[in-house]
């Protein structure tokens, strides 16, 4: 083997792209533009010969992976090369570059937090077809997760990636996965250190669930011993949460109700496939991917129908709801038409079929209704004051005599008639020129009083008498 990961014989470091548990995977660059994904394992190889453990059991893990090429797979990555590197001497897996997203990426935002069942279905049956095809030549990837399996914008298919653990040891796969692997997506056995066909497919249940529900049935809370315990003990003993009410909880408040209803509506093979994934015994699982891979298509081929059948009665449903949302509002309106008719009437206003709408009299005047109440009273008020006056009037004549009332403002109506003689006229005559020789005298009275007052505001100086005289 070559050494040819460092900057010699052709290889060109352009950084890392992830580091884990199962080595570092970096970016590498072959002869000019050829971009390509070299993954550098932890364990030291410090002599290439066969009496080196660490040596042989790498040269035998690669002859495996190279099977992978023999028939080319366009969901797997194809292997380059491998070798140990110059510094270090750290053995290493040189894998085509991979342009695109992982699983784990698209389900982060923008993205949904859930795939739609079309694209779930994609991904089960290209993610099981890879594995398969590893299957088919004795090769076990031990490290199935979602960042592990990416989307290439080239070809628009999903590639499954990274077989760090499918080249290591037996022991260095139990350490390995003892203090650095993703523990959500590990199945019961591979805690062991045991490493199954039937633990990629429990794996591959895992995948399938987080991209139905958007989470693994048993997160990790907090990245120390007592949490990896507790997921550890979780896949052992705790039974799988309901797929279907999670990913009712996890439908996107964006989608249309429509839309959530068939998005809600999982096919039944695709569950009892999940189902049969996620079993705690190996030997409750699927034998291997090939398996696996036979269940989904002849899922998906006997599920058309019953998809079809299944759109249609959702679709069915969601029209009855619509139909009886435009009953009730087709009731309401007929409701605020009956109510603007009696208005309409109320107000005077008569229907024109030409024009479809209600038109006012114009001949007609419309009062409003407290205008005509003020109106009414005030003529009944007037009328009951016209009858009282007619009532209590009193006659000008009373025997033939004249009427004499007093035009003294203090007194008010009605006026008493008084009947009078000549002697009363006689009495009158002479009281009225008493009356007058009293004001004239009093008159003069008052006009002395003034004329006095003036008299002493302004006194007459008198001249002073000059005396001349001797004395």
């Amino acid at each position: 083997m070559s050494k040819v990961f460092t900057i010699t014989e052709g290889l060109e470091n352009l950084g890392a792209l992830r580091t884990g548990g199962q080595g570092s995977v970096y970016k590498g660059r072959r002869m000019g533009p050829i971009l390509t994904a070299v993954k550098l394992l932890p364990t030291p190889i410090y002599t290439e010969s066969d009496e080196d453990k660490n040596y042989r059991n790498f040269k035998n893990e690669v002859a495996k992976l190279q099977k992978v090429n023999e028939v080319a797979n366009p969901n797997v990555v194809k292997f380059l090369s491998s070798g140990i590197t110059e510094s270090g001497s750290l053995p290493y897996i040189e894998m085509e570059y991979i342009e695109g997203p992982d699983l784990c990426e698209l389900l982060q935002p923008p993205h949904e937090k859930i795939f739609m069942l079309q694209e779930v279905i994609r991904v089960a049956y290209q993610l099981a077809n890879a594995l398969a095809h590893c299957h088919q030549v004795g090769i076990k990837h031990g490290d199935i997760k979602s960042n592990n399996v990416k989307y290439n914008v080239q070809t628009g298919n999903y590639v499954l990636l990274d077989f760090g653990l499918a080249i290591m040891s037996e022991e260095q796969r139990r350490t390995s996965i003892r203090n650095a692997g993703a523990i959500e997506f590990m199945a019961p056995e591979q805690q062991e250190g045991e490493m199954l066909l039937q633990t990629d497919v429990y794996s591959y249940g895992i995948v399938m669930y987080e991209l139905l529900t958007g989470c693994v049935p048993f997160p990790l809370q907090g990245n120390n011993e007592t949490g990896r315990n507790t997921v550890m003990i979780a896949h052992l003993e705790t039974p799988v949460p309901d797929l279907v009410t999670a990913r009712r909880a996890a439908l996107p408040q964006s989608w249309d109700d429509a839309k959530q209803a068939v998005e809600l509506h999982v096919p039944q093979w695709l569950l009892q496939v999940v189902s049969k994934c996620l079993e705690k015994k190996p030997g409750d699982r699927f034998n291997s991917a090939v398996e696996l891979k036979e269940a989904i298509v002849s899922g998906s081929l006997s599920g058309d129908k019953q998809g079809q059948q299944s759109i249609l009665l959702t679709e069915n449903e969601r029209l009855k709801d619509e139909l009886a949302q435009l009953q009730q509002s087709d009731g309401e309106k007929d409701k605020l038409i009956r109510s603007v008719e009696s208005i309409a009437i109320a107000a005077g206003a008569t229907y024109n079929k030409a024009e479809g709408r209600y038109e006012q009299n114009r001949t007609l005047k419309v009062v409003p209704k407290n205008v005509f109440t003020g109106v009414v009273v005030a003529a009944v008020f007037f009328m009951a004051l016209a009858v009282y006056a007619f009532v209590t009037k009193a006659p000008n004549v009373i025997d033939n005599r004249p009427i004499y009332t007093s035009g003294k403002g203090y007194l008010h109506p009605p006026y008493i008639a008084m009947p009078y003689t000549q002697d009363n006229l006689a009495v009158d005559a002479i009281t009225a020129a008493e009356i007058k020789r009293v004001a004239a005298k009093r008159r003069r009275v008052v006009a002395d009083s003034i004329a006095a007052a003036k008299a002493r505001a302004n006194p007459v100086k008198r001249k002073r008498k000059k005396f001349l005289g001797i004395f």
